[in-house]
């Protein structure tokens, strides 16, 4: 549960006048055993909605991932989550890439159930999608923010939370 004050702070950020429209497709290419159902990513993205947003989610293993990041951010290896917004106007369109491995890895060596995690992750992309960034400070602690309200509105914990549990 969030505190009063940051529940006030974030209570317009996380809960829009209208409800907004998703066109959501998710593409399953990971041979992962634990993946999310499309109902699950659907639940998880509308929560983080704003405006009407068209979507496509493609769940990665390891390589393809890698391969993405290496790309788009040069960096040679696979990351949780990628996003590539494509426009803003007459709707929010854009991808977002969750790489399988990384996210299970994550989700272990941090104490966090793997669907808290994955939810996690799918608002933090449509966040993303949406101009929210944690490139400096003031960014990062606006956009960490936001998720904890969405996340534990949904009913999972802070994902921000260290506990003694994790490495």
């Amino acid at each position: 549960m969030l505190p009063c004050s940051l529940t006030f702070r974030f209570k317009h950020l996380i809960q829009p006048d209208f409800m907004p429209k998703l066109n959501l497709h998710i593409q399953f290419a990971s041979e992962a055993g634990s993946l999310p159902t499309k109902t699950q990513f659907r639940k998880w993205a509308k929560a983080a909605l704003r405006v009407d947003t068209q979507v496509t989610i493609r769940i990665v293993d390891a390589e393809e991932g890698r391969q993405l990041n290496s790309m788009y951010r040069g960096k040679d290896y696979p990351t949780n989550v990628l996003t590539f917004p494509i426009t803003e106007e007459p709707i929010l369109m854009g991808d977002i890439i969750i790489c399988a491995p990384v996210v299970e890895a994550e989700a272990t060596s941090q104490a966090k159930s793997l669907e808290a995690h994955y939810a996690h992750l799918t608002i933090h992309g449509i966040l993303h999608l949406h101009g929210y960034d944690h490139e400096t400070e003031p960014q990062a602690e606006l956009m960490e923010g936001v998720e904890t309200a969405i996340v534990t509105k949904l009913g999972y914990p802070s994902p921000y939370l260290i506990t003694e549990d994790a490495n």
